[in-house]
């Protein structure tokens, strides 16, 4: 765990941080992100002692950083930075092995560090292991750094906009190799970076920085939907939540009083229900709010033709077997369950299977229409 209690950092007088005070939880991927000059990079490189706070504490597992040996300290911290940084005159397997060298690793057992690492980042050893870096394009230099990084297994790795200056593709490759990585090995890892997307791709959590400010720090989803002002809002994009479907769950935009009924009720109670809220189906559920079943006014009107007993309960003519999503459930899984079953409706139900909403095809249709709409007038505007 790494924390930041009251930290500032001035330089010739002026102030770049202003009372910083955030936690970052072990195997956690936080983005750092922000406009020039707002003190992302610095607060990076506190973590590794490359910058001291002028006032304020940084620690690591409950230790001030301050306090303990920095060679030592960075030897275990992983940092990638822009431009590889790799040393021209080593060979790429030497590149990678000079920390664990330094720290006197047994040779056999670092080689084999090294192939596993380079395996891990997409480079054949075969290919790369004696290649110097001038022999590597960019992507490929910036692949060994990130190899670099791991090569003495840290807990913690530092990135400073490590694909800033690569190509469209190489960045996205990248980008995936780096969160397959985190999912496997589970490492805290700090990411700065200035682009948006690459955030939201990359983070557990997001820390949007401002004039040396954490202005918000919290999970992508939070972000998108509860910017906690102006500044976030239209830093992060007015409609950026659409670019990011998966991020909208069914809890965001389901109806979230639908009609609904006990099983105990009476057909005669049940139409009733209906025509005052002008439904033509009800959800029934228990006193607990457990959803129990589906009754519509069409088998309400065929049960009626064969016996006209209005007093007979929902419960004995209900369909009992619904197909249900979970508010959790993102809008990309609740379209394919609805296209896949055909269905016009779907009860939205917690992990309990208690009744939390609905969702509609026209409610959907309703809401996608309006984020176009919403959309073509701000291209106007």
């Amino acid at each position: 765990m790494i924390e930041f209690k009251n930290v500032s950092k001035s330089f010739n007088g002026r102030k770049i941080l202003k009372d910083i005070n955030i936690t970052i939880q072990d195997e956690e991927l936080v983005v750092f992100i922000g406009p020039s000059g707002c003190g992302k990079t610095t607060t990076l490189k506190m973590i590794n002692k490359l910058i001291t706070p002028t006032s304020g504490e940084v620690l690591i597992n409950g230790k001030k950083i301050g306090d303990q040996n920095t060679i030592k300290l960075r030897r275990n911290m992983g940092y990638v930075i822009q431009q590889a940084g790799l040393l021209p005159h080593l060979t790429i397997g030497d590149n990678i092995a000079l920390i664990p060298s330094i720290e006197k690793m047994e040779k056999e057992k670092l080689h084999t560090k090294v192939i596993e690492l380079l395996t891990l980042v997409g480079l054949d050893p075969d290919i790369y292991i004696d290649k110097y870096p001038n022999q590597l394009s960019g992507g490929e230099q910036q692949r060994v750094g990130v190899a670099r990084a791991f090569v003495m297994d840290p807990d913690v790795i530092l990135m400073d906009e490590p694909f800033s200056a690569l190509d469209p593709i190489t960045k996205t490759q990248l980008q995936d190799e780096v969160f397959n990585i985190q999912q496997n090995y589970k490492k805290t890892i700090i990411f700065v970076t200035h682009d948006m997307d690459e955030a939201l791709k990359l983070g557990d959590r997001i820390c949007i920085m401002d004039g040396g400010y954490v202005v918000q720090f919290d999970t992508p989803s939070e972000i998108l939907k509860n910017p906690v002002n102006d500044f976030v809002r239209d830093f992060v994009g007015k409609n950026r939540i659409w670019n990011q479907p998966e991020l909208i769950m069914a809890k965001d935009i389901m109806i979230d009083k639908p009609v609904k009924s006990v099983g105990e009720r009476t057909i005669l109670q049940a139409l009733e229900i209906m025509k005052s809220n002008n439904v033509d189906s009800l959800l029934v559920v228990d006193k607990g709010n457990t959803l129990t079943g589906l009754v519509t006014l069409k088998q309400i009107r065929t049960t009626l033709r064969k016996d006209p007993d209005k007093t007979k309960r929902i419960k004995d003519l209900m369909e009992t077997k619904l197909i249900t999503v979970n508010q959790e459930d993102s809008i990309i899984n609740i379209l394919e369950v609805i296209k896949k079953e055909d269905i016009n409706f779907v009860p939205v139900v917690d992990d309990n299977h208690k009744l939390v909403g609905l969702l509609t095809k026209s409610s959907l249709l309703s809401i996608l229409s309006n984020q176009f709409i919403d959309m073509e007038v701000d291209v106007n505007e």
